[in-house]
């Protein structure tokens, strides 16, 4: 694929979260010992254990340590959960968890194609668009949205990635 081409699909989106509840599983992982795969095949056969939830989409979300992303290493561990969103953590079924995500400004990227596909947008994401913007990664939850569209590795799976973002801090330096 055509860089300029490839950019053109990746025009991400500003959106400002609200706080959102979720229920779901959590694991300890990292790049270099995913379970993801572990993760999903937990959870979808319990998914429908939650019955409080508002709709059909699931959330990928991954947490980060303050500064993970300053020093890359592909060992350093981060927490991976499935969930989805709740109304309330009022019926919270046996050996799942809890978690809300705060809300904040979100940059959001559309990916095309199958999941195995992923590391490309993200590699972009990260590489490309967040150090030539004016924006810088913040502190709170990174997640995929799974909506109807989503098919896991078929060419037309859709789903949307949710990069927390922040404004860079602009310097002003004075001269006598």
């Amino acid at each position: 694929m055509v860089k300029g081409t490839f950019e053109m699909k990746m025009l991400p989106r500003l959106e400002t979260l609200s706080e959102k509840k979720l229920v779901g599983i959590r694991l300890d992982m990292s790049f270099d010992n995913n379970k993801t795969r572990d993760l999903w095949q937990s959870f979808m056969p319990r998914r429908k254990e939650i019955k409080n939830h508002l709709n059909k989409d699931f959330y990928s979300i991954e947490i980060y340590k303050p500064h993970f992303f300053d020093q890359y290493n592909p060992d350093t561990e981060f927490q991976k959960w499935a969930a989805i969103e709740v109304t309330d953590f009022d019926q919270v079924p046996n050996e799942m968890n809890t978690i809300v995500l705060p809300s904040g400004l979100y940059v959001v990227f559309l990916h095309k194609g199958p999941a195995s596909d992923g590391p490309i947008t993200y590699q972009y994401i990260f590489g490309t668009w967040i150090p030539d913007s004016e924006f810088e990664i913040d502190n709170r939850p990174h997640f995929a949205l799974m909506g109807q569209k989503y098919k896991h590795d078929d060419p037309d799976s859709e789903e949307e990635i949710w990069i927390p973002v922040r404004m860079k801090k602009q310097y002003t330096y004075f001269t006598e």
